[in-house]
């Protein structure tokens, strides 16, 4: 609970001095120590729930799923490009949260926030699904499965004095190799197992929670 009462309140702060948009520096893993996640491997992921990370469950990867995951982005491919990479990367996310939504209970996550869902295991936050999608980056990442791309530490923007609908949001993060473009990577707002969206960091989040960029398709 005291994450919830303090970091939310750090990060208002944070982005009352620094034009809305609270970033980091370091890697993507310091993220998730803050929030309790253990760090990716090659065959795991620590997924968070609950709101704020209160709760943690480590999720283990066969090979039969890493050839699920495979075979679903390779549908995706039309050219050999970050952007059908970028669209790859949608459709694991998707595949990922429904999987694991399976095996922990989150398949029932609502979209959005919902105030009351706080403690509550199959819910997640904006924490919780930025957490998690960084998670997930990380380890189709380790699995050579983005290769166009790097993962970065989550950032979160938000105008707190504007209220709720301008509630501080956190999202995951890729950055393009070739040009350093940043995308965000958004699956808060949808029900667990659509595609997230995956848009440009600078167009991501630009007015209200109401006003979220669509899931890429």
């Amino acid at each position: 609970m005291r994450q919830l009462i303090y970091v939310p309140f750090a990060i208002a702060v944070a982005a009352s001095l620094a034009g809305c948009t609270y970033e980091r520096t370091g890697p993507p893993e310091r993220h998730l120590a803050d929030w309790g996640a253990q760090a990716p491997s090659k065959h795991a992921v620590s997924v968070c729930s609950a709101y704020g990370c209160q709760k943690t469950t480590r999720v283990i990867f066969s090979s039969k799923d890493v050839a699920a995951i495979t075979k679903v982005m390779r549908k995706t491919k039309k050219a050999d490009t970050p952007h059908e990479e970028r669209r790859a990367v949608a459709y694991a996310i998707s595949w990922l949260e429904i999987e694991v939504g399976k095996r922990i209970g989150t398949s029932t996550d609502r979209p959005g926030m919902d105030f009351a869902a706080s403690g509550d295991p199959t819910q997640q936050d904006c924490v919780d699904e930025a957490t998690n999608t960084t998670s997930y980056l990380i380890f189709l990442h380790s699995r050579g499965l983005i290769k166009k791309h790097t993962v970065e530490i989550p950032i979160s923007k938000g105008r707190i004095w504007r209220g709720v609908k301008n509630w501080p949001h956190w999202t995951a993060i890729l950055k393009e190799e070739k040009t350093g473009q940043k995308y965000a990577v958004d699956s808060w707002i949808y029900k667990n197992g659509e595609n997230p969206a995956v848009v440009k960091l600078e167009e991501w989040y630009i007015k209200d929670l109401d006003n979220l960029s669509k899931p890429t398709t």
